[in-house]
């Protein structure tokens, strides 16, 4: 669990938290449990630890949907989403007997009728508070948050899909509850697209859905535009950016070792080295001699600290940089940048495909290259992909590259359409870079752009009226001054939120650092329904084409 005491989203979400689900149950000093569904517990997990909510007389943290036993002594906060699940197991603990003595219930969004009033309808005596506090998002860092759905990439995007209006519309909620919680109301736009409409038809679900909540607000004032502004892009905006390999610390460590739910697994190569210390063979060590080795071995206990784990991590991120990476990324970097070291323009990019097609390197990394390729030219011909997947070896598997067309991005074009990528970027040609990280996210450009008032309103269109902040040449320059208030005491100026439909890499959480911390009047806050790495999201793209998955009992699975 990550400290109360983090700046940023976390800091703010947990202080909701305290404000809302904690100061209600102060009133009374009774020791109390804590029930979170799966949501809410990683909600809370990001926010804060343990001890924290020991401080605040919690004494149990409890899942909602596993069987628990009575307290009938003791008082419950139930913490959870306001689905039918959730109402369910919460109604369950009530009927036909009580499991506790009373009920606190805070749902993280707005709570339908139909299941409000079945509450009501079973509990009413237990409940003695039923509150709606608007934090359906994961504040996932400082300034990076998620709406912790990965599967909202297929739901959006595959032609097979049943739920895409269900889904934006669930993710617009998602994003009124972040505005909420940063008590926001953003002037909000969209980037037009040609081929799709998927941020268009969000941007319209936020600000309506946004004017709604503001109506309705506690206070019975209507609240007026903030200083701040959503803007809403799609994933295809920006293929190059999550298929590069990228050579910072985290996003390497994503890429190239296998982490999974953000744990780093060195549990058997630590086995292997305490069993050559004391040699002794893998297969005759135990747990209960491991413990005892353990026990003995304070020096090896030592080890077991964050810096060691992270040297651990980031010796295995520069030894799979050594054996492959490497010489991969001088070729990446010149198909993504559209010229070499020397800033010499790449006129054949298929003279820099090549060598990476020739050399043993992974099927993953040769489509990542391919992939590269295709996105320099805007497309290539039926005829010279068909090649490439052959080269590849790929001929089963090209949904990888040809499902791109669903997120809007030229695969196939005939041969007289094809050109270079015709993007305008902004001038970096003056920043210091390193060789193989020459590639800026696209979305650093609009990062820059939108805090110096530059985006222009046929690419970028308003959804609703921009806040004043917003309006004028520079408005949210470093040179803006503020009149400090208790209001702006979280922050030295204006806020700008940027939602990716689709995922988010690495870098471009990376680029919302490096603007604050550019500009410093404005800070950038940027999310999705996920975090994307290069693997989980070639592995999406191939998943467009299939059907639903079809539900089958154990006894079919059985007789299959």
């Amino acid at each position: 669990m990550a400290s109360g005491s983090d700046h940023g989203l976390k800091r703010i979400v947990w202080k909701r938290i305290k404000d809302t689900i904690i100061a209600d149950c102060r009133k009374s000093e009774v020791w109390k449990i804590l029930i979170l569904d799966p949501f809410t517990t990683k909600l809370l997990s990001s926010c804060c630890k343990m001890s924290d909510l020991m401080s605040e007389k919690i004494t149990i943290v409890e899942d909602l949907y596993k069987s628990r036993e009575p307290v009938l002594e003791m008082k419950a906060i139930y913490f959870m989403s306001p689905t039918a699940k959730c109402v369910d197991a919460f109604i369950a603990d009530f009927k036909p007997k009580p499991k506790y003595k009373a009920a606190y219930v805070y749902f993280t969004d707005y709570c339908p009728d139909d299941l409000f009033n079945n509450m009501k309808l079973y509990c009413a005596k237990y409940i003695r508070v039923c509150k709606e506090i608007n934090m359906s998002f994961m504040p996932q860092e400082a300034q990076v948050f998620t709406c912790d759905n990965p599967g909202a990439f297929r739901s959006i995007y595959s032609p097979k899909s049943s739920d895409k209006q269900k889904t934006l519309e669930t993710l617009a909620d998602q994003l009124v509850t972040l505005c909420a919680t940063l008590d926001e109301y953003p002037g909000v736009r969209y980037k037009k697209e040609n081929n799709t409409e998927n941020a268009k038809i969000l941007a319209e679900l936020v600000d309506s859905k946004l004017a709604t909540h503001y109506e309705l607000d506690d206070s019975g004032k209507k609240k007026g535009k903030t200083q701040a502004q959503l803007l809403i892009v799609e994933r295809g905006f920006d293929p190059v950016s999550p298929i590069l390999h990228e050579l910072t610390y985290q996003a390497m460590a994503y890429d190239l070792i296998d982490i999974q739910n953000d744990t780093y697994k060195q549990i058997p190569k630590m086995v292997k080295e305490i069993s050559a210390s004391k040699k002794q063979p893998d297969g005759k060590i135990t747990i209960s001699n491991l413990a005892q080795m353990m026990k003995k071995m304070p020096s090896f206990r030592k080890q077991l600290t964050e810096k060691t784990i992270h040297l651990q991590l980031a010796e295995d991120c520069m030894q799979q940089f050594s054996n492959n990476v490497e010489k991969l990324c001088k070729a990446e970097q010149d198909l993504a940048v559209g010229s070499d070291v020397d800033g010499v323009k790449v006129k054949d990019p298929m003279r820099t495909l090549l060598p990476v097609l020739l050399h043993p390197y992974s099927t993953h990394d040769k489509i990542r290259a391919v992939l590269l390729y295709i996105f320099s030219l805007n497309g290539t011909t039926d005829e010279n992909l068909s090649k490439l997947i052959q080269y590849v070896k790929i001929e089963e598997e090209r949904e990888f590259i040809l499902n791109w067309k669903e997120l809007g991005v030229p695969i196939i074009t005939a041969p007289s359409s094809i050109f270079s990528r015709k993007q305008s970027r902004r001038d970096r040609s003056q920043e210091q870079t390193y060789n193989l990280s020459r590639w800026t996210p696209v979305i650093k450009d609009v990062m820059e752009d939108a805090v110096e008032n530059k985006l222009d309103t046929r690419e970028w269109p308003h959804q609703s009226e921009c806040p004043a902040a917003w309006n004028g040449s520079g408005a949210v320059s470093a040179r803006q001054k503020h009149k400090a208030s208790a209001q702006d005491e979280r922050r030295t100026g204006s806020r700008l939120i940027i939602f990716i439909i689709g995922g988010i890499s690495y870098s471009e959480m990376r680029s919302a650092y490096e603007v604050t911390q550019a500009v410093k009047s404005c800070e950038v806050i940027i999310g999705s329904s996920h975090i994307l790495t290069p693997t989980s999201l070639l592995d999406d793209i191939k998943g467009l084409s299939k059907g639903p998955m079809e539900p089958f009992t154990l006894e079919e699975r059985s007789n299959a």
